[in-house]
């Protein structure tokens, strides 16, 4: 893991969230700063960029709270317990696999919003061309 230390300012525009939105997922329990200066300021490390990343990829495809922190905690755990019996690991596999599912379905919902929403402005332009006024 890199030792770096970001501040928040930092890590808001690598991820592009607001500081509101990562002091929000920080009193939720979603992220915590991997330290604080001297001074009092939250310090980010590369692996809590990640993490808020995770969380910035799942809300534009309608997770909850309590869904993203169910996630994290899956993948925290096959990754930082190596000493987990075959059926802890088969069941945060599960887990992660029902998300992946959920997430693939989701984003199969919003390509055809999407090619609804192409359509529809398309459907303006042809409109707008054959309105506008001759020589224009």
């Amino acid at each position: 893991m890199d030792d770096k230390h970001m501040q928040i300012g930092e890590v808001a525009a690598r991820t592009e969230l607001s500081l509101r939105t990562i002091r929000h997922y920080e009193e939720t329990g979603l992220v915590t700063p991997s330290a604080r200066s001297q001074g009092g300021f939250r310090l980010y490390t590369e692996t809590d960029v990640t993490r808020l990343m995770v969380i910035r990829r799942m809300k534009p495809l309608g997770f909850s709270l309590d869904q993203m922190r169910d996630l994290l905690d899956a993948t925290d755990r096959l990754d930082n317990e190596p000493g987990l019996d075959t059926g802890e690991r088969e069941a945060l596999l599960k887990r992660v696999r029902e998300y992946e599912q959920a997430a693939t379905e989701q984003v199969d919902k919003l390509r055809v919003q999407l090619a609804r929403a192409e359509d529809f402005a398309e459907t303006l332009r042809t409109r707008l061309h054959q309105s506008a006024p001759a020589g224009s």
